[in-house]
């Protein structure tokens, strides 16, 4: 196997080329060895032990330092030259580098000059990872020696300047390993706190899950961590800068300018507001008081109930309504929040028993409704078993009751729920669900879900887009806007763009308000943000196993998750087909996929109750409202440069891969790109082997070159391996060893 390959990059894609003599080039946690004198090594002897990168931005200049620590495990000496690639487009003013606190000399090498280097390391020794930085700036300083058993602290600071560009500021720490296996990072964190003297709106990261603290509209705080850490992806965070009370920003992207582009529109209202711009809402608790929820399910739902109706607003009403073998309310009418406290009082004095009549209960509740708000939380851990018990029949009797300001937000305790009910009831009055299984409390995720949802600043919400059609939004429903919670819409768009305006109209108050974003850029030509297109194929997809869950199964439905499944890489329990067919581009093997996921959505379709279908139900909603672009899976690799299958394990086998440290991703989402790894081949999932003849290239042959002189781009392409299959421009260019 290709050395370069064995183990790649981690921050920034750190390169540790030791380019003194040596025949072959071991690669050292995620940096590239040479050894000395032409003396073999053990591939494995330096260690990452810890990678921190702290980050602090005011009024957009993005200070970044970055701390690891190298341990040589070997027998030998390291020493050469440390290499580290710039973010693409970074503007760095001021550069240190110390190893074990003493400063080191390093100068900026432009793109040119850096893709001279590049090409001479690919050329030399035969490994194309260095080309995804064609284009890119790099440090390069000379690092200490590491004796044998030793360690060396590095630390990187730098400044750049952040530009705004339509109203977002975007910060990049590259940590993308492309498609080769890099080492675990033992400890690896990020943080980045902002400060800003303009208000700060939309906050988003499509590449990690953060943990987000915001004190106040001018300073935010994000933070990421994991322990034996493989990075898959560059850390990415966006930010806006506030111009409205309630600010939208959009994102957009084009494969090509004769494809249909993928747009996303944040919605921030303030994180903070005065207690006369929350609207007054009623909230009404459905609790299910039924014979089932006995002993700790009832002790932490009479917990739930308790936490939010010590946590209504001063202008809020409430109810409860208990229901087992019929109901019962606390008041006849909606009372004001001060009486809330006797209402605790009430339910802690209640226990469980008897059956289950769902029915009864919601009707009871949605009786209260009037002009104002009304959000309605329903926990149950059963199925319907008195009154009307059938799942249609209910969803009709509700639908013909409800007032159109109702919003119902559902809590599936454990695996005996109707899921197709639970989801139904979210889907058409305009809220959220949440299932709570064994292992977690009810208490805690009704807290999580109200403290979000607590203080509404606008309801009733439409959007307009005009000067481009735009289709295929998710979400569908708009829901209400809260302070501090943002909403993102993801879809496509077509059309020219000309003088186009997006404007959301709602309520807040009672009062009609509009907010107008004049001029979203919507790109006419290829660029953007990649990451937009595997988003919303993930939100889609979510959409259309739901759809299959509650309305049944269709061809139609099942070869549009397939289609967009293969074309996306998008990977669930019920999609495993991407990396369990060999010939999945080829006519036969789509067609294989289809009949094998086709009787899969039958059995989707059927199960309403149970573990699997809490399961199937709780993938959808997941990916339906998925704000992160979701991992490519893993499996344990050998063989050469693009690495051969050892196994092919199930979709739990490959989670439980992740934990091994012997992992390689069977695909790869590279700048807008999904390949997937057909025998030694990485091939690009626009190749259709059916309809498309190949021009063959040689790798590093001078054609290999010339075409990365033509494409600057498919730098990033090549750098999967020896052996690729890539569409560039219409045309389908396979990379062969020899």
């Amino acid at each position: 196997m290709s050395v370069f390959k064995k183990f790649r990059k981690v921050p920034f894609f750190l390169l540790l080329s030791l380019l003194l003599v040596g025949s072959v080039l071991p690669a050292a946690a995620q940096g590239f060895i040479v050894p000395c004198c032409g003396v073999e090594t053990d591939p494995n002897w330096l260690t990452i032990d810890y990678h921190r990168v702290d980050v602090s931005i005011e009024e957009q200049i993005a200070h970044t330092l970055v701390e690891m620590q190298f341990t040589n495990d070997g027998e030998m000496l390291a020493e050469g030259t440390f290499i580290f690639p710039l973010p693409q487009g970074a503007s760095v003013d001021r550069l240190t580098m110390y190893v074990d606190g003493t400063a080191i000399d390093a100068k900026i090498l432009p793109a040119d000059e850096a893709r001279a280097i590049y090409d001479e390391i690919v050329r030399q020794y035969r490994d194309p990872a260095l080309l995804e930085y064609v284009g890119q700036d790099v440090i390069q300083a000379s690092v200490f020696p590491i004796p044998p058993g030793e360690s060396r602290k590095i630390e990187i600071s730098y400044d750049q300047l952040l530009e705004l560009d339509n109203g977002l500021l975007h910060y990049v720490y590259p940590l993308n390993t492309s498609g080769t296996a890099a080492r675990f990072i033992e400890q690896m964190s990020i943080r980045v706190s902002v400060e800003d003297d303009n208000a700060i709106s939309n906050i988003y990261s499509p590449s990690h899950n953060i943990a987000l603290n915001r004190p106040d509209d001018n300073h935010f705080s994000v933070g990421f961590e994991q322990n034996n850490f493989t990075p898959d992806a560059d850390f990415s965070l966006y930010y806006g800068l506030r111009q409205d009370a309630i600010d939208m920003n959009l994102l957009s992207y084009r494969e090509s300018a004769t494809e249909d582009g993928f747009f996303m529109l944040m919605v921030q209202p303030p994180v903070t507001v005065d207690e006369s711009a929350i609207v007054p809402k009623d909230v009404v608790i459905v609790l299910d008081q039924s014979g089932s929820m006995e002993g700790t399910k009832w002790q932490q739902a009479r917990e739930a109930t308790n936490t939010v109706l010590r946590s209504l607003n001063p202008q809020d009403r409430f109810n409860v309504v208990a229901f087992s073998t019929g109901w019962r309310i606390y008041g006849n009418d909606l009372l004001p929040a001060d009486e809330a406290e006797g209402a605790a009082d009430w339910v802690n004095g209640l226990w469980a028993e008897g059956g289950t009549d769902i029915n009864g209960a919601l009707e009871t509740a949605l009786g209260f409704a009037d002009e104002r708000p009304m959000t309605v939380l329903f926990m149950t851990d059963g199925l319907a078993t008195e009154g009307i018990t059938e799942t249609n029949a209910i969803l009709e009797n509700l639908s013909a009751l409800a007032a159109p300001n109702v919003r119902i937000f559902t809590f599936g305790v454990g695996d005996d729920v109707d899921t197709f009910l639970l989801d139904a009831l979210v889907r058409d009055f305009r809220g959220a669900g949440s299932y709570v299984r064994p292992t977690e409390r009810i208490d805690e995720e009704v807290a999580s879900l109200y403290n979000k949802i607590s203080a509404p600043v606008m309801t009733d919400i439409s959007l307009q887009i005009d000067g481009v059609v735009a289709e295929l939004m998710y979400p569908q429903q708009l829901p209400d806007l809260f302070a501090g919670e943002q909403v993102t819409i993801i879809g496509r768009y077509r059309g020219e763009a000309a003088n186009a305006t997006i404007t959301m109209t709602g309520k807040v108050n009672g009062q009609q308000q509009t907010i107008t974003l004049s001029d979203p850029n919507f790109r006419q030509t290829a660029g953007g943000e990649s990451f937009l297109a595997r988003l919303w194929a993930t939100r889609r997809i979510g959409d259309l196993l739901n759809t299959i869950r509650l309305n049944g199964e269709s061809d139609e439905l099942v070869d549009s998750v397939v289609n967009l499944s293969i074309r996306y890489g998008i990977i669930t329990p019920y999609t495993s087909f991407l990396i369990e067919e060999d010939d999945i581009l080829s006519e036969q093997g789509r067609t294989q996929a289809m009949e094998t996921f086709g009787e899969e959505a039958e059995e989707m379709a059927r199960n309403f109750t149970g573990a699997s279908a809490v399961d199937a139900a709780d993938a959808a909603m997941d990916m339906q409202s998925a704000n992160v672009v979701p991992a490519a899976p893993t499996m344990s690799r050998s063989g050469n440069g693009a690495g051969g299958v050892a196994s092919e394990p199930s979709v739990d086998e490959i989670d439980a891969d992740v934990t091994l440290g012997y992992i390689q991703n069977p695909l790869q989402q590279v700048a807008g790109k999904t390949f997937i790894l057909q025998g030694d081949v990485w091939t690009d999932t626009t190749f259709s082997p059916d309809t498309m003849e190949t021009t063959d290239i040689i790798f590093l042959s001078d054609a290999y070159f010339d075409l990365l002189e033509q494409f600057p781009e498919a730098g990033q392409y090549l750098a999967l391996g020896e052996q690729i299959i890539v569409v560039l421009d219409g045309t389908a260019y396979r990379i062969t060893g020899e």
